[in-house]
């Protein structure tokens, strides 16, 4: 019976674990070039805000209105103090608004990540980290201009 038993350890403890399986340190090829990435970051195209285009529209348009707040009656340093504070709030909000949009590139196949990538490539930039089956990978260029996603070397 104890002979049973430890067969049956023994037959189970050299299966292997059945959670996904660890991605090989190699570098991964996404596409033959960088054509497109990041070029949504920051403009609006990938679903974020201008969030500086914004704040300087929104201080234009305070500095250059027609009527000043009551009993105000000049543009001064008051004036000046209220339009930053006033534009920096709609700024504030519109970084949290994009912190919100920001996806975690957190995947659990390797295969799964680079179709992700793929099809996104507007909205992410070099330098991206990505996590793979708890593996640190980063988006970047190969010698030949190719797109690759390589082990993160810590």
């Amino acid at each position: 019976m104890r002979w049973l038993i430890l067969t049956i350890v023994m037959a189970v403890a050299g299966s292997g674990c059945a959670h996904a399986q660890r991605p090989e340190s190699r570098i991964y090829v996404i596409s033959e070039d960088t054509n497109g990435v990041g070029v949504a970051l920051g403009t609006g195209g990938g679903g974020f805000r201008n969030c500086d285009a914004e704040q300087n529209e929104c201080y234009e348009e305070c500095w250059n209105a027609d009527s000043l707040p009551y009993p105000h009656t000049e543009r001064d340093g008051w004036y000046r103090q209220y339009c930053t504070n006033k534009c920096l709030k709609l700024f504030m909000e519109c970084e949290k608004a994009n912190e919100k949009k920001v996806r975690e590139l957190k995947f659990s196949r390797v295969d799964e990540a680079i179709g992700w990538i793929k099809s996104h490539k507007a909205e992410v930039a070099l330098g991206t980290v990505v996590i793979i089956a708890g593996v640190a990978f980063v988006i970047t260029t190969g010698g030949a201009g190719a797109l690759i996603l390589a082990p993160l070397a810590l």
